[in-house]
């Protein structure tokens, strides 16, 4: 009889991710540990046989179509955005906005950021990026404090991305729910939007915040400062740092359009929609007289967002093609791969982790646990209180994700109907860290794109975040 997973043995690989990566907030290491003591259990508690099956497991990694395609994709959007910075687009855009004059008060000073990152759904990190760069001369002519901005940019970086996940963020989860045998996984992460309470409160408390002129706890004393136009932000480091990033273009001379960063990313959300629609439509039984959700539930995410990368290349090499040689266009997309190691890295280590939870039954064992204890929607509760733990200490939604996903969907095998809820609740538990953790890529990013010293936007942020994490469990507790 096939063992379908190994008893209480079949934890320890996840918990020893989760013990390492809160006690050392690195996620690398706890990942890839996690993994090696998975292949020990596999191999029968053979540490030798074990590191070359661990060795193997990474590589195989490649092996599966959908996750070398996510890697490329990934790869090629660091290509892109090494490419907006060379040509100018980014400080073109900004410009445009200046000379439209579309800021009148205080109300508008805060729109435009908070647009911008409705907006741009592409990378949490670009949309943080360019929401600070554009608003902070906005906010600074109407006297609002940078550490506002930053919790604007925060507020509609990564909570954004989940929500509309055509993009790198959507794709990863996919691939996570294939490696999990997921039937079909575009259905299931589009339905468990409407589920995923935590960004869905966090851009309504934002707007809240912005359009009532709400300021509580720190940030009330941060908007004081700003009034009586007291910088409470001088870390010339963090201005200085964005300005060497956006304005790369200046060492070229090149005088950006905004044309140059508009139409790419038109380019790459058209193109990444209508692959989906042509590759849904491929793999459907009667193509285009297939129903609407079929053609969504065979859509090739993976492939999708591989060919809205590179049709955006191209259309980035089209578009500046006096600008630069073939020579250059493809040194600068190879210097912009180089970038996105630490991504990949992660992204690598996320899939051998995904395959060893599978492999070794630990979402089906927590479920026998769960399922003789607990009912629902303390099961749901728990998974995103989990989640915001690990996300917070280890400053990383997808590596939350990594660890989270293959267990809450394996433990709703028992739950089928809920499986959209219980896939929300592990990704809001993960934006909840990726949100407002210190040590997160796009806290980081948000304080020095808006020009507010890190430890302060964390401070002012807090209480925000933690009042809409508290609304999302008491829906989950109410649903």
């Amino acid at each position: 009889m096939e063992i379908d997973h190994y008893n209480f043995l079949s934890i320890l690989p996840p918990s020893i991710a989760l013990i390492i990566s809160i006690w050392k907030k690195q996620i690398y290491i706890a990942l890839l540990l996690g993994i090696w003591f998975g292949w020990l259990i596999l191999e029968s508690w053979n540490p030798i046989i074990a590191f070359y099956s661990t060795l193997n497991g990474v590589v195989n990694v490649f092996a599966i179509e959908s996750n070398t395609k996510i890697i490329l994709y990934s790869l090629g959007v660091g290509g892109i955005l090494k490419l907006l910075y060379f040509t100018g687009g980014i400080p073109g855009f900004i410009n445009w906005i200046e000379k439209k004059k579309l800021v009148q008060n205080r109300f508008q000073a805060q729109l435009i950021p908070f647009l911008i990152g409705i907006v741009i759904t592409i990378e949490s990190s670009i949309t943080a990026l360019i929401s600070g760069t554009v608003g902070k001369p906005l906010i600074d002519k109407y006297k609002i404090s940078r550490e506002k901005l930053a919790y604007i940019c925060d507020s509609t970086s990564s909570p954004i991305c989940i929500l509309f996940p055509f993009n790198g963020w959507g794709a990863f989860v996919i691939g996570l729910l294939i490696v999990q045998g997921t039937e079909t996984p575009v259905v299931i992460l589009l339905e468990s939007i409407k589920y995923n309470f935590y960004p869905i409160i966090t851009l309504i408390v934002l707007f809240i915040s912005i359009y009532f002129n709400w300021n509580i706890g720190p940030m009330k004393s941060a908007e004081k400062k700003a009034l009586k136009n007291i910088n409470s932000f001088k870390q010339e480091s963090n201005s200085t740092v964005i300005e060497n990033l956006i304005n790369t273009s200046k060492e070229n001379e090149i005088n950006g359009k905004v044309i140059n960063f508009v139409l790419p990313i038109f380019a790459m959300v058209f193109f990444m929609l209508l692959s989906l629609f042509l590759t849904g439509i491929n793999n459907s039984t009667n193509g285009f007289q297939s129903e609407f959700w079929e053609i969504l539930s065979n859509t090739d995410g993976a492939t999708s967002v591989l060919s809205s990368v590179i049709f955006t290349l191209l259309i980035i090499g089209i578009l500046n093609i006096k600008i630069f040689s073939l020579n250059q266009f493809l040194d600068l997309i190879f210097k912009g791969m180089g970038s996105m190691l630490p991504v990949i890295t992660l992204l690598v280590l996320a899939f051998s982790m995904g395959d060893i939870i599978h492999r070794l039954g630990t979402g089906i064992y927590i479920s026998t646990l769960f399922s003789n204890s607990l009912n629902e929607k303390t099961i749901v509760i728990s998974l995103f209180l989990i989640s915001c733990l690990i996300a917070f200490s280890t400053g990383s939604s997808w590596g939350t994700f990594a660890i989270m996903v293959p267990i809450g969907m394996t433990i709703s095998e028992n739950f089928i109907e809920a499986q959209p809820i219980f896939l929300a609740s592990v990704l809001g538990g993960g934006i909840f860290g990726d949100h407002c953790s210190p040590i997160s890529d796009t806290t980081i990013i948000s304080s020095m794109a808006s020009g507010s010293g890190h430890i302060e936007h964390v401070r002012t942020q807090l209480p925000y975040v933690l009042i809409s994490a508290f609304i999302s469990i008491i829906i989950y507790a109410l649903i």
